[in-house]
């Protein structure tokens, strides 16, 4: 297993649409795995192979508290939404950041497991909005996009900032 690099917003990468995955196979669960690991460590709740620049549908997700529960969806599909809930969402690919944004209350939704069996579920809550945040990034779209041009502005700004800052700070070799 290996922690992938996140790419950040505005990085154009993340706007590249995830094709289908034809087959499940070993590739496709070091994958997985991979962004299971780096999920946790980030820290988040849900990583899409898009934001480490793999450009296949699959996104992990785990809610729990104790990172017990992984959720595999490969070829994610949303059938039905209902409801709508608004809550403040960050993201991995937009670090710092948290604004309130709109979205199902509850899906309904199908995809295939880490083994390439199909499965079919409902979600609400956390759940919901964590797997349309996924699947948005797998359609190249980010949390970001729902927010009004001024705030899409001034994120981008203070991201790229944080970046000037960063490649700013003097690199020294580690303590003995």
């Amino acid at each position: 297993m290996a922690i992938l690099t996140i790419l950040e917003f505005p990085d154009p990468r993340l706007r590249r649409k995830a094709v289908p995955v034809e087959v499940v196979d070993e590739k496709i669960r070091t994958l997985i795995d991979d962004l299971l690991e780096t999920m946790y460590d980030a820290p988040g709740i849900g990583l899409a192979a898009t934001q480490v620049d793999v450009h296949q549908r699959v996104l992990v997700a785990d809610i729990s508290d104790d990172k017990s529960t992984p959720l595999v969806l490969i070829n994610p599909e949303i059938l039905s939404r209902d409801g709508v809930e608004i809550t403040e969402e960050g993201c991995l690919s937009v670090p710092g950041v948290y604004e309130k944004v709109e979205r199902a209350e509850h899906i309904t939704f199908r995809a295939l497991d880490r083994d390439g069996k199909g499965i079919e579920m409902e979600a609400r809550g956390l759940l919901a909005v964590c797997v349309q945040h996924e699947c948005d990034h797998l359609d190249g779209k980010l949390f970001v996009d729902y927010l009004s041009e001024l705030k899409r502005q001034r994120i981008r700004k203070r991201v790229q900032k944080a970046h000037r800052q960063e490649s700013n700070q003097p690199h020294r070799a580690p303590a003995i």
